[in-house]
């Protein structure tokens, strides 16, 4: 039985040899020493790192454009947060950091109630209680499977038991045997030539500035997935929704390789040669995976009902309350 999918795809820069590597505060580009097959140290670097793949594989199943999920998976239930006393869009589970756990969703309220105490009393948490992690699974399942997929986190200390779901699928680009590219560039102010104490200055954004930029070049460039069909097998749904789950998971990894790697402006990656499956069967195309899907929602009825989005409204005078 293959418990994990596991894929690789190897990629190049599309504009010259040279690209731009994710950045960390106070740490800049991240960089490290792996091993190779022969034992040898080499330079390398993380280009993405896996939290920063996770929200690009989430992004693949939302349509900007709309404000809604991508059409492929628009029969699937999500909570849609508007403005209280308006239809204004602001923010969605499918959206937030934090999914059904963002403050966005639990401070909200649906017909009047709080959506925290909500979540709590669907997730069947109370004090002394042993959680249900089965019965936890189909009530995120109902409110948004995405959470199975992607993972939440129920942190508050009211949630009793802070029940966590982890990610199912997760990915990461890593770059080896890589050098340096030291550049630079000149902000330049084709109107005030000079400044000075009695003019705006560069703060203001006047004046000509030279720059300083590192970008980086690499032997390989991979870009890793793991989906991991044990973790959604364990949550006990029915086959139809677990089977659907797991393939959502591979439609998102085949959207966001085929529909192209634009991590940055100076980041442009493309896939080079097929996908390769290190684990499992090979990764069908986005066109099977959308049929799947199709095919697979009908059948999942029971848990999603008819896949209309919950919609909470939300107020900056909400507040978190416990379930009545």
């Amino acid at each position: 039985m293959t418990h994990r999918l596991i894929y690789d795809a190897e990629l190049e820069p599309v504009l010259g040899s040279t690209f731009q590597p994710t950045g960390f505060p106070d740490i800049g580009a991240a960089t490290f020493k792996r091993f190779d097959a022969n034992g040898e140290r080499v330079d390398s670097l993380l280009v993405e790192s896996v939290q920063s793949m996770a929200n690009r594989l989430e992004a693949t199943a939302w349509d900007p454009a709309s404000d809604q999920p991508a059409e492929t998976v628009r029969g699937l239930p999500w909570v849609r947060v508007v403005r209280a006393g308006t239809e204004e869009f602001l923010t969605s589970s499918r959206l937030e950091a934090h999914r059904l756990a963002s403050p966005f969703v639990h401070q909200a309220s649906l017909d009047g109630r709080s959506m925290f105490g909500e979540i709590g009393d669907r997730l069947g948490l109370a004090k002394d209680t042993p959680l249900d992690r089965r019965a936890m699974a189909r009530a995120v399942a109902q409110l948004d499977p995405f959470c199975l997929i992607h993972g939440v986190f129920f942190s508050q200390k009211e949630w009793w038991g802070q029940p966590k779901f982890e990610r199912a699928v997760s990915a990461v680009i890593e770059a080896h045997d890589v050098g340096r590219v030291d550049s630079g560039g000149r902000k330049a102010d084709r109107v005030r030539h000079q400044i000075s104490e009695e003019a705006g200055g560069t703060a203001e954004g006047y004046g000509s500035v030279p720059f300083p930029r590192t970008e980086w070049t690499a032997r390989t460039i991979l870009a890793s997935f793991v989906i991991d069909l044990e973790l959604l097998q364990s949550y006990g749904l029915p086959e139809p929704v677990t089977k659907l789950l797991e393939t959502i998971a591979q439609w998102e990894v085949r959207a966001l390789l085929d529909g192209g790697m634009r991590l940055r402006t100076a980041c442009d990656l493309e896939v080079v040669g097929e996908v390769k499956a290190r684990r499992g069967p090979e990764l069908p195309s986005l066109e099977s995976l959308t049929k799947e899907i199709d095919s697979l929602l009908p059948q999942c009825t029971e848990v999603f009902g008819d896949g209309a989005p919950l919609t909470v409204h939300w107020s900056d005078k909400g507040k978190k309350g416990a379930a009545k």
